[in-house]
C-alpha cells in the first residue's frame, strides 16, 4: 500500500468511525487523552477489518455507524464551526444544523472507499507531551503497513464526560483549516446558503458519479 492510500485510509479511520464509542463514558471520562485515542484506533481498525459492509462502502450504512457511534467521541459542531470560520456566528440555528449535516455526509463520502483497503495496518502511540491537568491536548500516533508510517495528530478537549476530538491532522494538513480555505472562499462570494448550496451540490454530484474514495479538492 503506497504513501498516498495509506495517507487516505487514515483519513477514513478517522472520518468514519472512532467506532468504539460503546465505552461506558463514565470510563472514558477518567482515560489520559492518548490511551483514549490509541483504544479508539486499535477498536476502529478492528471493526472495519471484520465489518464487511464497511469496507464495502455502504454510505448510508456508514452514516448510521457515524451517528451512533462517532458523536459521543467528537465536538463536531466545534469542528464545523471552525471550518466555517467567522461566518458561523451569523448563521441561524438552521444554517448551522445544514452545514453540520452537509459538512459531515462529505468527510464520510470523501473517506469511505478507503475502508476496503484495510489489511494488517496497525496504530503506534508517540509520548504525549502534556501535563497531567491540561485540558485541550495533541495527542501524536502513527498508522503503519506496508509503506513508510503514517503520522497522525488529535486535537481534543476535555469534556465533562470525557476528551472530545475536535481537529486532526494527516500527512502534515490539519482538516480544519484545510476546509476553512474551501469555505471561505464560497462564503465571501454567495454567503452562508451559498456555502450550504455549494456542500450539498458537491455530495449529491459524489452520489451521483458514486464517488466515494476521491479527495474533496485537499481535503
Amino acid at each position: 500500500m503506497n504513501r498516498r492510500t495509506l495517507g487516505r485510509l487514515a483519513a477514513a479511520v478517522i472520518a468514519t468511525g472512532f467506532l468504539a464509542g460503546w465505552v461506558p463514558m463514565a470510563q472514558a471520562a477518567d482515560e489520559a487523552p492518548d490511551a483514549f485515542i490509541q483504544r479508539l484506533s486499535e477498536d476502529v481498525l478492528n471493526t472495519i477489518k471484520t465489518d464487511s459492509k464497511l469496507k464495502s462502502g455502504d454510505i448510508d450504512y456508514i452514516m448510521s455507524v457515524v451517528d451512533a457511534k462517532i458523536m459521543p467521541n467528537v465536538d463536531f459542531r466545534r469542528m464545523t464551526a471552525a471550518a466555517v470560520g467567522p461566518a458561523w456566528r451569523q448563521a441561524t440555528p438552521e444554517q448551522r444544523q445544514r452545514l453540520q449535516d452537509e459538512f459531515k455526509l462529505l468527510l464520510v463520502r470523501t473517506y469511505a472507499g478507503a475502508l476496503s483497503q484495510v489489511k494488517d495496518e496497525t496504530i503506534s502511540m508517540k509520548p504525549l507531551r502534556a501535563a497531567p491537568g491540561d485540558t485541550d491536548v495533541v495527542v501524536r500516533s502513527e498508522i503503519r503497513g506496508r509503506g513508510d508510517p503514517i503520522q497522525l495528530e488529535y486535537r481534543l478537549e476535555k469534556s465533562p464526560t470525557g476528551w472530545k476530538i475536535y481537529n486532526l491532522n494527516v500527512l502534515g494538513v490539519w482538516l480544519v483549516e484545510t476546509y476553512r480555505t474551501q469555505f471561505a472562499q464560497e462564503v465571501n462570494a454567495k454567503g452562508i446558503d451559498g456555502l450550504i448550496a455549494a456542500l450539498a451540490e458537491r455530495n449529491k454530484a459524489n452520489v451521483q458519479g458514486g464517488s466515494t474514495g476521491a479527495t474533496a479538492r485537499k481535503g
